[in-house]
């Protein structure tokens, strides 16, 4: 219904209508609360040409698609089966009009936006790179991230993210990755997976279709190493600590080490950015970047928001707050309890951990454990689950802190808290899940947004 299909074009794509343009086409995403159908007139409104609509709601519905499109002559609609796997569909016949652009797919447990970031940093000072933005990684935010490819782009670098099973290999099928990154296999999303097995299998799955040309790059220093590269036919490269050399922590300016001779600067605090750093590198080095251009690179990357995020002050902040999980939140702690000051002390606010499932409890209680060994003057614990923790831990006679709750409420109290205590010189971690959003208190604290 609309255009003949010699005239049949469209210039972007949305699943938003506050998104769409004209001469674009809207995919009406239906979810467990909301139907994206009902958001098609005012994606019409603002132009849109094309329209995807479920063929069951074509059929329920006709007599209102007959109303659009007297509304709209201009428009073309088209009955699909179901309409986020026809957005998947579409992006993987648009990526495959590119088949010169090197495709990087990176995912694992914890690490992936850096490590995006940081390749995109190091590939940009010779190619011209195209990546998601932000974290837009999912089922539906991987597809939309791939029209973003145009004809003088050499590199993609595209993070996959899963917040349930089978998720990896249908966007990794969208994207046909022909190098693949895996930063780790630890326990984020456990609670919808159930096992380290399960997450290593469902990761594995950015492998999906590689060939003797493709080439995986695995940690090797993970347990799961030998299991992700068992059946690979493509080549393999292990990346780690051992590939560099004279790594030196420089406190809250970041990590240096050497590479053949070269001293190269990771303007991000702490191993686990290291090592999403030496990720970056062994791509770098596959595709032939010098070492001139790999410290170039390295040297310009930049902190996102909420990810090892230092924010200067009279008290500095460390904003560690976008995600958590027991792997990441160790080694937040790890860094903490390592990293030395000049005569301020150091201040802990952890949040919850969410999306653990039954492995919650246990969770929580290593990293309260984990906390009191940091040196940390003060910690605030916030949130239900830290909450639940803590009645199994004597918090109280550490200098400790538990709030439940992640309301403002809770927000405000520990801003009383800290504001009563901190002092010129103060260092705050700040870690937790992007639910409990902890940023609050930076912004109280600090006065700007963070």
């Amino acid at each position: 219904m609309g255009c003949p299909e010699d005239g049949f074009c469209f210039t972007s794509v949305a699943t938003d209508s506050r998104s769409a343009v004209a001469g674009g086409m809207f995919i009406p995403l239906v979810g467990e609360f909301q139907d994206g159908h009902a958001y098609v007139p005012a994606a019409l409104e603002k132009g849109a040409t094309v329209v995807l609509v479920g063929r069951d709601f074509a059929v329920s519905n006709h007599h209102q698609l007959v109303q659009w499109h007297l509304s709209h002559p201009a428009a073309t609609f088209v009955a699909v089966d179901h309409t986020m796997y026809a957005l998947q569909d579409a992006a993987a016949a648009y990526v495959q009009k590119f088949p010169n652009l090197v495709r990087i797919g990176v995912t694992g447990s914890s690490g992936k936006t850096t490590t995006k970031e940081i390749l995109a940093a190091v590939l940009s000072t010779r190619f011209s790179v195209v990546m998601n933005q932000g974290n837009f990684n999912s089922e539906t935010g991987l597809p939309l991230s791939v029209f973003q490819i145009r004809d003088h782009h050499q590199v993609g670098v595209f993070e996959l993210g899963m917040n349930r099973r089978g998720e990896i290999a249908e966007i990794a099928r969208v994207l046909a990755p022909n190098l693949g990154v895996i930063t780790n296999i630890g326990t984020a999303h456990i609670g919808i997976l159930g096992s380290r097995d399960a997450i290593a299998q469902e990761k594995k799955q950015v492998f999906w279709n590689f060939s003797s040309d493709s080439c995986a790059f695995i940690p090797a220093m993970d347990s799961y190493c030998d299991f992700l590269r068992e059946g690979l036919d493509s080549m393999v490269v292990e990346y780690g600590p051992s590939q560099v050399s004279s790594i030196r922590s420089c406190g809250l300016e970041g990590t240096s080490f050497c590479l053949d001779g070269v001293t190269m600067t990771l303007p991000l605090p702490g191993s686990a950015n290291l090592q999403d750093a030496l990720a970056a590198v062994a791509v770098a080095r596959q595709l032939g970047l010098s070492l001139e251009e790999i410290r170039e690179g390295l040297a310009a990357v930049q902190p996102l928001f909420g990810r090892s995020q230092v924010l200067r002050g009279d008290v500095t902040f460390i904003q560690d707050c976008y995600n958590a999980n027991p792997d990441s939140m160790a080694a937040a702690l790890d860094f903490f309890r390592d990293l030395e000051l000049d005569g301020g002390r150091k201040v802990l606010v952890l949040g919850d951990m969410l999306e653990l499932g039954s492995a919650s409890l246990e969770a929580h209680q290593e990293a309260m454990e984990q906390a009191q060994k940091t040196g940390a003057a003060l910690m605030v614990f916030l949130g239900d689950e830290m909450s639940s923790a803590s009645t199994t831990l004597e918090i109280s006679q550490i200098g400790g802190v538990v709030l439940a709750g992640n309301g403002q409420e809770t927000i405000d109290e520990a801003v009383a808290v800290l504001r009563g205590f901190l002092r010129k010189g103060d260092v705050v971690l700040l870690k937790g899940s992007r639910g409990m959003g902890l940023e609050r208190i930076t912004v109280a604290l600090q006065g700007e947004t963070a």
